[in-house]
């Protein structure tokens, strides 16, 4: 008999194991699974929405389904219509949200007309709507959510104002060199760049945003204000049920929650310490679990750990796995993820960083920079290791770069000028 696998969440992690596995999907979107790092060309108007959607699952989708409860006794999963779905194992894949933050102006969940957060297609399209050649538009957050949306809004021919709180753009992934190098493109873009600035409230009228205050009381005219400042892992659900969580909910190396029934994948998953919040991650852990999922051998443990051969059938007739001999189970070890951008105009940037980008006492560092060529090229070396790199304008090695570093091997006994050569030193 089949086992029944339960999926929440139609996102990147959530889809990619439903085209792996027969499961049912439920997804709280009423789109079918798009690919969120494609938002910003949707805003854009380079893609339409159905250009984005993701490979078909091996099941339909039930679109438009909240789950709302998880009753673990029963191994049920109560949605918002009032509908109950058995399982044998449940996967959370609830995604993220985006934090909203703490301003003047800006309290409970019904935000003021005008201010949108950029996370869904709804928000993409929301803004769509609303935005003009002219338009004022204020961005908060300078990240890689921001800068995106940044370039986007200006596309449509809104007159941007992009603010940072940190010292630079995009500070998580980028030194300054290449933080200057963004920040002179995006502003080549027609977008007004603030860093190391605060915003504190918003102005209203009648319900609608008027401007953006600062924290050193400059105010930013603003008929549209996008909220970039981060997202946090969706957690509710798996912590209503009495699941560990932490940032987000815990699992094992076989993405395996507190519950040896319930696994979490994607933004809400958290592994050996480590929130990714990250496509590549999440689809690393879809594949790493549709394997334990798909494997004969895969069976759970109780919570102290002992193997239990067999899962009981649901009300349904749901069946079991097979008892017999454990193998090694396939593992999620951790993703060594890379962020890629590309910001168009009249001449497209592109931007590959990874690793650590800040060297340490000790570490070598090679560094090319061509200014004529908008290019920038820098890798991190400790020891015989490539441990981070950033690339702006020229990524034709960031292939053999991504890969000695995904590797993590010994370095090739080459002059290090090597690595940032055209082939990557191969």
């Amino acid at each position: 008999m089949s086992t029944r696998i339960v999926v929440v969440g139609g996102g990147t992690a959530g889809a990619r194991l439903a085209q792996r596995l027969p499961v049912t999907l439920l997804g709280e979107e009423p789109h079918a699974p798009y690919n969120r790092v494609l938002l910003a060309d949707v805003l854009a108007g380079r893609y339409a929405p159905e250009v984005i959607a993701l490979p078909a699952p091996l099941e339909p989708v039930r679109r438009g389904v909240r789950a709302v409860r998880i009753d673990r006794a029963a191994r049920t999963v109560e949605c918002e219509d009032g509908t109950e779905v058995g399982y044998d194992r449940l996967v959370l894949a609830t995604g993220s949200n985006p934090v909203l933050p703490p301003l003047r102006g800006l309290r409970g969940a019904q935000l003021p007309a005008g201010v949108h957060p950029f996370r869904t297609l709804d928000d993409c399209l929301e803004l769509r709507g609303v935005v003009r050649p002219g338009v004022r538009a204020v961005v908060i957050g300078g990240g890689l959510l921001g800068v995106s949306a940044a370039r986007a809004l200006a596309a449509l021919g809104a007159e941007v104002v992009l603010t940072q709180q940190g010292e630079r753009l995009m500070e998580r992934q980028l030194d300054a060199s290449a933080s200057e190098l963004l920040r002179a493109h995006v502003e080549s873009l027609g977008v007004e760049v603030h860093t190391e600035c605060r915003v504190s409230g918003l102005r209203q009228r009648d319900g609608a945003v008027t401007a953006v205050e600062l924290a050193d009381g400059f105010v930013l005219d603003a008929q549209v204000v996008v909220l970039a400042c981060g997202v946090r892992p969706r957690t509710g659900l798996a912590r209503e049920a009495g699941l560990d969580v932490r940032t987000g909910v815990v699992v094992d190396d076989e993405l395996r929650t507190s519950d040896p029934y319930i696994h979490a994948i994607g933004d809400c998953a958290e592994h050996a310490g480590r929130v990714y919040g990250l496509a590549g991650p999440a689809l690393e852990q879809a594949d790493a679990l549709a394997d334990v999922l798909g494997s004969k051998t895969a069976v759970p443990a109780d919570a102290d750990g002992a193997a239990d051969a067999d899962f009981p059938a649901g009300a349904d007739g749901g069946g079991s796995l097979p008892a017999g001999p454990v193998a090694p189970r396939p593992a999620y070890t951790g993703t060594r993820a890379l962020t890629r951008l590309t910001l168009g105009g009249p001449e497209a940037l592109d931007l590959a960083a990874f690793g650590e980008a800040t060297p340490l006492p000790g570490d070598d560092v090679v560094q090319l920079t061509d200014a004529t060529r908008r290019a920038y090229r820098k890798v991190v070396v400790r020891g015989d290791r490539l441990v981070g790199g950033v690339l702006l304008g020229d990524l034709a090695a960031v292939g053999t770069l991504a890969r000695a570093w995904e590797g993590d091997e010994a370095l090739p006994d080459a002059p290090l000028l090597h690595l940032l050569t055209h082939d990557g030193g191969s």
